[in-house]
């Protein structure tokens, strides 16, 4: 260009020498296509037609004063002309929310997914992949020596996908259970089968079905004719027994580990046995030299009375964990082992009391075939207080059972049995370590949820796979299906989800379709049709 040319040029046109920004903003603009803000848009739009089936329907009206979807970004695309004439150029331009706390948008308007591609992957039912970093060198901290001490918070990302696969075994018991609730018959019993038990991980294999047998019966008037017979049936599959058999997921985890998955409350005595939340001497030889009565360790009958009773085709669920665990050692005699109990809700406090019983019985074992018990883990998701302190001193130091609490700050479950529910001069108290959540750091909940959205399960693994720490946002990175907390908890999803995911044309299923073909389901699940021990 000629010195005449770059002299005919406005003034006002050339970048300022002082603008410290000039020479950046020069650079862009001779890199950027003359249409780099169209082209974008156009790609987007693209993208959308390509990944949103049926086509998405026009977005609902913004706020006034809102920008669109589209510019909802960190504000580095270049203005358009009709941009820098309009009264808010200016202000988009400098972006001063940035700057100013107090014009932000509140947190309930604000949408995480800011595109629907992003939404429609987040709105799939596809499993959560298996958790791919090593933890083989360190694999007694993950699972609990030393009390998880600086895994917690903030929340280690190798601690927190194992427990979020943990959960994912629970909703698959769930799965089960809602999908062939009277299984608990004969011919199923005999061969300790639940054929409609569909892993998420492929890395476990399902080894056999627990059963839980109450000792209460609903007598006959209060029976209502309309309802199926497994609501008062005494026997239920309550969950199940797992081995992890993929050798490259073993060397991964540094350890062949064998899972104990137990659902929560189903069906009416199950809820009966809850309300006997009276503390009785745990049945054990073992403590015969406990001074007092006062000082034995005690648990709520109701949780005892599910745990050891046994159904007129199954055996309690007492024998036939300890009994399948016994055997699973068996069988992979001279290999690194460990064991998990996890469980959510009523599931949460039988975990506690197989734990304190395997514990014992394979300190047992240890005597007599001199061999070392495998370490015992216990994940509770949203568990009420089981039994008194002198048990969960046994169990943590007595035992050696490391706990994992997951505790929603909402959830009224985690505080029960109250105070008044015990006998004068006992009590009832939690064991282990605790993680607590909160419903109301979540963008996706509204910050009223109700307390059946703070107990839910898919609520809880929701609030996991978002957290990072005390007083620290929502990860912006979680990605875990929002499909089932629709499904399950649309009142108390935020209006945003709600209305994009209309918009995207997803449609929630039935509570029942969702319980029989959502968690745990799709081609990547491993189906496990489980044989009687051989």
């Amino acid at each position: 260009m000629s010195a005449a040319a770059v002299t005919a040029t406005p003034r006002h046109a050339r970048p300022s020498p002082l603008n410290p920004n000039a020479r950046a903003a020069a650079a862009a603009a001779a890199a950027a296509p003359p249409n780099a803000v169209s082209t974008t848009r156009t790609h987007l739009a693209n993208l959308d037609r390509l990944l949103v089936r049926p086509p998405p329907l026009p977005l609902p009206l913004q706020n006034k004063g809102a920008p669109p979807a589209d510019d909802l970004g960190d504000g580095g695309g270049a203005a358009t002309p009709d941009d820098r004439s309009g009264r808010c150029g200016l202000l988009n331009a400098l972006n001063l929310s940035t700057f100013l706390p107090f014009v932000r948008k509140p947190a309930v308007d604000e949408m995480s997914p800011r595109s629907l591609a992003h939404l429609q992957r987040l709105l799939t039912l596809s499993p959560r992949p298996s958790p791919k970093g090593s933890i083989a060198g360190e694999w007694r901290r993950y699972h609990g020596e030393g009390g998880w001490d600086g895994l917690l918070d903030p929340l280690d990302q190798n601690l927190r996908r194992e427990v979020l696969r943990y959960g994912d075994f629970v909703q698959a018991a769930y799965t089960a259970f809602h999908s062939m609730p009277s299984s608990s018959s004969a011919a199923a019993s005999q061969h300790s089968q639940h054929r409609t038990l569909v892993l998420p991980d492929r890395s476990y294999r399902p080894t056999r079905s627990l059963f839980a047998t109450s000792s209460l019966s609903i007598p006959a008037w209060a029976r209502r004719r309309s309802a199926p017979g497994w609501l008062t049936q005494r026997s239920s599959f309550v969950g199940y027994v797992a081995v992890c058999d993929n050798e490259g997921e073993v060397q991964r985890m540094g350890r062949r580990d064998i899972a104990i998955v137990l659902r929560g409350t189903a069906t009416c005595p199950e809820w009966a046995e809850n309300l006997r939340a009276g503390l009785v001497p745990v049945d054990d030889d073992d403590d015969d030299d406990v001074g007092s009565p006062q000082n034995a360790p005690k648990v709520a009958k109701g949780f005892l009375s599910l745990y050891k009773t046994a159904g007129d085709h199954v055996p309690s669920l007492s024998d036939a964990i300890v009994d399948e665990v016994r055997r699973l050692i068996e069988v992979y005699e001279g290999e690194e082992l460990s064991i998990t109990v996890v469980g959510h809700s009523l599931g949460a406090s039988l975990a506690v009391l197989a734990a304190d019983e395997l514990s014992a019985c394979l300190s047992a074992d240890v005597a007599e075939h001199r061999r070392r018990p495998p370490p015992i883990a216990v994940v509770s998701f949203g568990g009420p207080k089981t039994g008194n302190r002198a048990f969960a001193d046994r169990l943590q130091n007595g035992r050696g059972v490391n706990v994992l609490r997951v505790v929603n700050a909402g959830d009224v479950v985690t505080r029960v049995p109250a105070p008044a529910m015990a006998r004068e001069g006992e009590g009832h108290v939690h064991a282990g370590a605790e993680l607590r959540l909160d419903s109301r750091d979540s963008p996706c909940l509204r910050p009223d949820a109700g307390p059946a959205c703070c107990h839910d399960l898919e609520a809880y693994l929701h609030l996991l796979d978002g957290f990072a720490g005390s007083g620290r946002p929502f990860r912006a990175d979680a990605s875990r299906s929002v499909a089932r907390l629709l499904t399950y908890q649309r009142p108390n999803v935020r209006g945003a989800y709600v209305e994009r995911a209309r918009v995207l044309g997803f449609e929630p299923a039935t509570p029942r379709t969702a319980t029989a073909n959502g968690a745990g389901g799709g081609a990547e699940g491993h189906y496990g049709y489980l044989a009687s021990p051989t």
